[in-house]
């Protein structure tokens, strides 16, 4: 049985259309087409959400917050076995410090930011989910990605590939501090492990990297395939932190709907000391992420970079075929 993929009628298709999937057509906002969705379906992969860090708070309440709210209540409703809920490492807030290593035992929402909106939508979406399971009414299991990366991330590698070429990446402090990002692929693969592991159920999974890789290590792997010198400028991490911040105040005191050019959480996201571990995945559901960096890397490159041209090719990498490129999906 194919895949039902919930989409509004107005996304784009096309690559969907090659992968043998099911369409049901539908939005978050609109329950009765949830309902429609979640008809006759065993699991629930829940992965949509409103993606960035600027933008109105309502929308993320509208999507990420009262979103799920009506997705799960209707798998709820159509009697779903397993309901897969894809969070973020960001919903255990912005910890950082030096030697600081996080798992699924950190408690959820601690020194968040004020108007980093997508992670306090995060959070609340978790309480939701974690609600229902709590009452009996469906099984939930939770899978806490990191950065996401890989073909058709519209997010953020043409930023990082634009400013490469440009000569203006910088790294935040010395480069040498271990990201949290992981390929799109890899999590797909976590979150069946955990719907179909009886053991997953009421359980969080963080699927927070592909191995231990630098900040340096990633971007100069990005500089590489471009063709373009290694990035060695550094910026200190407090300095850029503290310009992040002015431009947030700049940008909600004029309300302007385009990001400043850095803001706190895209900090954070690059230059934090912390790091957020995911043992607890590899020991329980056996998830060995298949697509390393050293393969990911290039290929989504590669991607935006046929993108950019128009030729419309994919990347050459067969684990691109997964449910988070996806706004969701059911089975």
């Amino acid at each position: 049985r194919p895949v039902r993929v919930l989409l509004r009628r107005a996304a784009d298709r096309a690559w969907l259309a090659t992968q043998n999937v099911a369409f049901a057509d539908g939005d978050l906002s609109d329950p009765a087409s949830l309902a429609a969705a979640c008809d006759g379906v065993t699991t629930v992969y829940h992965a949509a959400a409103r993606v960035g860090d600027w933008g109105p708070w309502e929308d993320f309440v509208r999507v990420s917050i009262d979103g799920t709210r009506h997705l799960i209540d209707a798998a709820i409703a159509a009697r779903v076995r397993r309901f897969v809920h894809v969070s973020s490492i960001s919903a255990y807030g912005h910890r950082n410090g030096v030697g600081l290593v996080l798992d699924e035992t950190a408690p959820l929402g601690r020194n968040v930011y004020r108007w980093s909106y997508y992670t306090r939508a995060k959070v609340e979406a978790e309480h939701i989910v974690w609600d229902r399971h709590r009452a009996g009414k469906i099984e939930v299991s939770v899978i806490r990605p990191s950065w996401i990366y890989g073909p058709r991330d519209r997010t953020t590698i043409g930023r990082i590939v634009n400013l490469i070429r440009r000569g203006r990446q910088r790294l935040l402090g010395d480069g040498d501090n271990r990201l949290n990002t992981v390929y799109a692929g890899n999590v797909a693969e976590c979150c069946i492990l955990a719907a179909d592991s009886p053991r997953a159920a009421g359980e969080a999974y963080n699927a927070s990297h592909d191995g231990v890789i630098t900040q340096r290590q990633y971007v100069n792997l990005i500089a590489q395939t471009l063709g373009c010198q290694p990035v060695t400028a550094q910026v200190p991490y407090g300095a850029a932190y503290r310009v992040a911040f002015v431009l947030e105040c700049f940008g909600h005191l004029f309300h302007t709907s385009k990001p400043p050019m850095i803001t706190r959480y895209g900090v954070w996201l690059m230059g934090r000391r912390s790091f957020f571990e995911c043992t607890k995945a590899r020991e329980q559901l056996g998830w060995q992420p298949t697509v390393t960096y050293e393969v990911g890397v290039p290929a989504t490159v590669r991607w935006f970079l046929e993108k950019e041209r128009g030729a419309g090719v994919e990347a050459d990498v067969a684990a691109t075929q997964s449910l988070p490129a996806t706004a969701g999906a059911a089975r």
